[in-house]
Formats: structure tokens, C-alpha cells, sequence
């Protein structure tokens, strides 16, 4: 679950307050561009959680020297039960919005 373990998941957080700014507030990014970045980080997404999920104690397919067991601990059981699919839906609805075309909101602080 590292950089070397292919787990680039990390790029959509660091990139996700750019996009948002640029993309919603100063309108310099077009719905093509969103809804790309959309979809790679729903990907990545994707990736992490195959990833974790085959490198647990109970599937032990990647990393059988040293099992990902913190994943059942808590506060670590929150990724997979509320971040993760937190992030999906996120994800999910905002490529549907972007693809429908609805008109986005303002928000540009008041």
C-alpha cells in the first residue's frame, strides 16, 4: 500500500483542491478535462481498493511476507467502510453531472 506497491491513489487527493479551484471557481477548466480527471481518479481508486483487498490476511494473494491486517483495526476499518465508497459515489456523480451538462454551481466564496 505504498508508492512501490503501484498505490497512486494519493495524486487525486493532491491534485482534487486544483482542480476544484480551477475547474469550478475560476472556470479555466473545460467538462472534457473534469470529466477526465474524474475518471482517472475513479481508476486509481479502483486500483488502491484491489490492491488493499488482495494484500489482506484473508485472500493473501500480494504480500504474504507482511499481511495488510490494519484495514480490520480500528480507525483504519474506516477507509474501506466510509472513505472508499465516500470517494466512489463522489466520483460517480460528479462524472454523471459533468456528463449531463447541467450547469455547475457558484462556488466562488460570497
Amino acid at each position: 500500500m505504498t508508492f512501490e506497491g503501484l498505490n497512486f491513489d494519493i495524486f487525486s487527493g493532491l491534485t482534487a483542491p486544483f482542480v476544484c479551484y480551477f475547474g469550478f471557481v475560476r472556470k479555466k477548466l473545460n467538462r472534457a478535462v473534469l470529466i477526465a480527471w474524474n475518471i482517472i481518479c475513479f481508476m486509481l481508486l479502483i486500483n488502491a481498493s484491489r490492491l488493499a483487498v488482495l494484500s489482506m490476511p484473508n485472500f493473501g494473494l500480494i504480500g504474504t511476507e507482511q499481511p495488510d491486517i490494519a484495514l480490520g483495526i480500528f480507525p483504519f476499518i474506516m477507509l474501506p467502510a466510509v472513505i472508499v465508497p465516500l470517494v466512489l459515489f463522489a466520483h460517480l456523480a460528479s462524472i454523471r453531472n459533468l456528463v449531463i451538462k447541467r450547469p455547475s454551481p457558484n462556488l466562488a466564496l460570497r
